[in-house]
């Protein structure tokens, strides 16, 4: 499978000269199968790039959101496939009281946020609440799993042949020194793309936010077996020279633990990369 980066940046968007090479926009991934299937992880700002490089005409999109917080979601209404009469999209979320879920991305599709409703988008668009049990789509098995975040919040693993890629980007496993959620769904990862929005230092005011410090995401990554590590979710205030820096500290702790440098990175918005080859 491959994978790219259309948004790597947490909690808000933050466009600018010190983050131009990591990149600005909020969360989205992009996973295309061998069979040319895409699924499209959370709809953050950078989903709005995503939907002007895909055809305009007979789009076929899946998109699996963690969560229904701003930046996971921001990108929607300006997702052009949303807008194309022949594009068929199914969004999948968690469940959650207050409505289906196509009832609550409305609540952000919707006057006075909007100036369009969701009931007015011309695409053929399904709401799904994700099963916490496995399903396909295309050649890929998914699974869904509740992770600790605050709210209703899901990871993914995706699967297709001996390749699996697990997403968890918004996730604060460890509490009250207990591992709590999403090992399992983590398990022997070809690829983990993970939460590592603070410093182990900036994590002591933010315990309890609902995110990874980096010796969390790198000890929840070792536990989970992993094969590689994307660090994700990057902190609005971590400019490029702090990435560089925090990668250069995670590519040594994770030596520390074992596990060869090379397979530690830090996603970086327009990055490709191949799952599952060599």
């Amino acid at each position: 499978m491959r994978v790219k980066v259309w948004g790597a940046r947490g909690s808000v968007p933050s466009p600018g000269a010190e983050t131009s090479r990591y990149g600005g926009n909020t969360s989205c991934v992009q996973v295309t199968l061998s069979d040319g299937t895409s699924l499209v992880l959370d709809a953050g700002t950078g989903i709005r790039n995503l939907g002007l490089a895909v055809a305009p005409n007979g789009t076929r999109l899946n998109i699996l959101l963690t969560h229904l917080h701003m930046d996971h979601i921001q990108g929607l209404m300006f997702f052009a496939p949303l807008f194309s009469q022949t594009a068929e999209i199914a969004i999948w979320g968690p469940a959650a009281p207050g409505g289906p879920l196509l009832d609550r991305i409305a609540r952000y599709i919707s006057a006075p946020l909007s100036p369009v409703e969701v009931s007015e988008l011309p695409c053929r668009l399904l709401g799904q609440e994700a099963p916490h049990s496995e399903w396909r789509i295309g050649p890929a098995t998914i699974q869904a799993a509740p992770v600790s975040h605050r709210g209703p919040t899901l990871g993914y693993r995706i699967t297709e042949g001996d390749t699996s890629l697990c997403y968890i980007p918004d996730h604060e496993p460890r509490l009250d020194g207990k591992w709590t959620s999403g090992v399992e769904l983590a398990r022997r990862a070809t690829l983990l793309i993970h939460d590592c929005q603070y410093t182990d230092d900036e994590y002591s005011a933010h315990a309890g936010w609902g995110h990874s410090s980096l010796s969390h995401a790198l000890a929840f990554a070792r536990s989970a077996e992993a094969e590689r590590l994307l660090l994700f979710h990057h902190d609005p205030m971590h400019s490029d020279a702090f990435l560089d820096r925090l990668h250069s500290t995670a590519t040594a702790r994770w030596a520390e633990l074992g596990g060869p440098p090379s397979a530690v990175e830090l996603a970086t918005e327009h990055v490709e990369l191949e799952v599952g080859v060599g």
